[in-house]
C-alpha cells in the first residue's frame, strides 16, 4: 500500500466501489480459517474476484471490492456479481461464507491471525485490541473531482454516522454472548486507535499534513490505518463511509450504497452551489456539520452502538432530541432517495439474531447468517 495518497487522486464525481468483510465458515456455519486457501492458493479465482478479493486480521475474514462503478444503477449487479462468485469459488474449496458484523460463535482468543507482514505488525503495535478484533464491516466509496470538495463533504457527513450505524446494527452477539448493544462490532472496532466520528478538517491541506505527521511519527504505517467512520481516502480519490456493519441479505447492503451514494452526491451539489452552512441552515439553527460538536457526535454514535434501530439521537440545534426514523425520513426528503425508509419497518439485524438465538440457539443463529 502506498504510504500517502495525493490530491491528484481526486479527478472523478460519482464513482462507486463497494467493499464488504464477509467470514468463511464450515458446513454449520462455525469459523474456520479460510484464506489460505481462497487467497493464498496459487491459482486466479476467475472474475470478477481477480484482484479483488483479500483477507482481513483473521484467517477465517475475508474483504471483497466491486470493480470500479461508473453508473450508480450498476451497483447492485456488480455487488451481486462479487458475492455470488465468492460463495461459489468458496464452495468448490469446501467453505461457506457468512455475513455479519460479528460472527456470533467466533471466539477470537481461539482463532488464528494472518501471517502477513502488515497485519503481524499491527498486532505487535497495537496489542490487545487488535487482537480481538473479529469484526466486519461494510464500505461504500464515492469518487470526488476536487480533494477540498471531499474533506468539506466528509465534514458533512460525520453528522450521518449515527444514523447509518443504528440502521444496520447487526451484531447483538460477541465471542458467544448477548453484549446488550445493537452494533457491539462498533465498539469493539472502536477500541483501536484512529477510529470513530473523526474531527473536522479545514481543507485538503490540513488533513494531508495530518495524514503525514501519522506516518512521520510513527503512529501509523500508512494512509490506510486511518480507521475513522468516514474518511477523505487520498489513494482513491474518494468519500468513505465505513459506518455500517456488513450484511448477509444483498438488499440491505443495495439500500445503503444507493443511499449513501445520493447523499453525497447531494452535498457535492451544495458545495459547488456555495451552499456551506449545510443542509437546512437557518439563521436560528445551524446546520453545518462543521459547527457540531465532536462530543455530540460521539453521544450520538454510541446511541445508535447501543440501541440500533431503537435509538433516539440529539438533534443539530444540541436542545432535543429525533428519532431513527425522523433523522433518515429528514436525509431521504433532502436527497430524493428513499432506498433507505424501507428499512425502517424491517426487523432489525440486532433483533433477527436475538430472535432466532432465543427460539433455536446459537447453531441456527450460525446457519442464518450463511449467504
Amino acid at each position: 500500500m502506498e504510504t500517502l495518497g495525493s490530491r491528484e487522486n481526486f479527478d472523478r464525481m460519482g464513482t462507486l466501489g463497494v467493499e464488504e468483510e464477509f467470514y468463511t465458515v464450515d458446513e454449520q456455519g462455525r469459523p474456520k480459517s479460510g484464506i489460505k486457501d481462497l487467497v493464498y492458493a496459487d491459482e486466479d479465482p476467475g472474475p470478477p474476484l481477480t484482484d479483488k478479493l483479500d483477507h482481513e486480521l483473521f484467517q477465517f475474514t475475508l474483504e471483497t471490492q466491486t470493480r470500479l462503478i461508473e453508473d450508480v444503477t450498476d451497483a447492485e449487479a456488480a455487488m451481486l456479481a462479487v458475492r455470488e462468485a465468492l460463495v461459489e469459488y468458496a464452495s468448490e474449496k469446501g467453505y461457506r461464507i457468512a455475513s455479519a458484523g460479528l460472527h456470533p460463535a467466533a471466539k477470537w482468543r481461539e482463532l488464528d491471525h494472518a501471517e502477513k507482514p502488515r497485519y503481524r505488525s499491527q498486532l505487535d503495535r497495537i496489542q490487545y485490541p487488535q487482537h480481538r478484533n473479529t469484526t466486519a464491516g461494510l464500505h461504500v466509496h464515492v469518487g470526488i473531482d476536487d480533494a477540498d470538495k471531499a474533506v468539506w463533504i466528509a465534514n458533512q457527513l460525520r453528522w450521518e454516522v449515527p444514523s447509518l450505524l443504528a440502521l444496520s446494527a447487526n451484531s447483538p452477539f460477541w465471542n458467544g454472548f448477548d453484549t446488550g448493544l445493537a452494533s457491539a462490532r462498533s465498539k469493539i472496532f472502536e477500541n483501536l486507535p484512529n477510529t470513530g466520528v473523526p474531527t473536522r478538517f479545514e481543507d485538503f491541506d490540513a488533513f494531508q499534513r495530518y495524514e503525514r505527521r501519522m506516518v512521520e511519527l510513527g503512529s501509523i504505517e500508512d494512509r490506510g490505518e486511518l480507521w475513522f467512520d468516514v474518511r477523505p481516502h487520498s489513494g482513491h480519490g474518494t468519500v468513505e463511509i465505513r459506518a455500517p456493519d456488513a450484511q448477509a441479505d444483498p438488499a440491505i447492503v443495495q439500500a445503503f450504497v444507493e443511499h449513501v451514494h445520493a447523499l453525497v452526491i447531494d452535498l457535492a451539489q451544495r458545495y459547488e452551489d456555495g451552499d456551506r452552512d449545510g443542509p437546512g441552515a437557518t439563521n436560528d439553527t445551524p446546520r453545518n456539520g462543521d459547527s457540531i460538536r465532536r462530543e455530540l457526535l460521539d453521544e450520538n454514535k454510541w446511541r445508535a452502538t447501543r440501541h440500533g434501530h431503537e435509538a433516539s439521537f440529539i438533534d443539530r440545534d444540541a436542545e432535543s432530541t429525533v428519532s431513527l426514523a425522523e433523522t433518515i425520513e429528514r436525509t431521504c426528503d433532502r436527497i430524493g432517495n428513499d432506498s433507505l425508509t424501507a428499512l425502517l419497518d424491517q426487523e432489525s439485524g440486532a433483533a433477527r439474531q436475538r430472535r432466532i438465538h432465543e427460539e433455536k440457539g446459537m447453531d441456527a443463529l450460525c446457519d442464518a447468517l450463511i449467504l
